[in-house]
């Protein structure tokens, strides 16, 4: 990775992918996106829905990690969507204006509990599990995120 790249890590939360019986189309949509949009994504990771399962992720993903981290699915309402509960569980702030911009893009991000905040020197962002959902909230964000990485790393910024 050169200086001044983006550093960025997926994580999907479904038990379908994780046990083999869905496609990852989310997480494979979402890296994907990231890329193109400049950044270098250096790992995607599956895990079941929990609580305890996403926490457990995202503390050992944020380990020693300046950057991105999104997570797609586990997100809505249904009863085994714990993503926002094992994110708030690590996160050191959360990152409101981020999560409320998600949430504003289409009538059914209003359905969208995902939170968004800072552990260390990465930005935890929580996507849904479409793919187009996915991305169409991570677009809402995309163009101030290297700000916000910028400002976690104490880098000169224009502000």
């Amino acid at each position: 990775m050169s200086s001044g790249s983006l550093a960025a890590k997926v994580l999907t939360v479904s038990d379908g992918v994780f046990h083999g019986a869905r496609i990852d189309t989310g997480g494979e949509g979402v890296a994907g996106h990231l890329e193109r949009a400049g950044y270098v994504v250096i790992e995607r990771s599956v895990i079941q829905d929990g609580r305890d399962e996403v926490a457990t992720e995202l503390l050992r993903l944020s380990e020693n990690f300046a950057g991105l981290i999104v997570t797609t699915g586990g997100t809505g309402f249904a009863p085994r969507d714990q993503t926002p509960e094992g994110t708030r569980a690590v996160i050191e702030r959360e990152a409101p204006g981020l999560a409320e911009a998600m949430r504003a893009i289409s009538p059914f991000g209003r359905l969208s509990r995902g939170v968004c905040g800072i552990r260390g020197s990465a930005v935890v962002c929580n996507l849904p599990g479409s793919p187009k959902g996915a991305i169409e909230q991570l677009d809402a964000i995309i163009d101030v995120l290297p700000h916000a990485l910028a400002l976690l790393a104490e880098q000169p910024t224009e502000h």
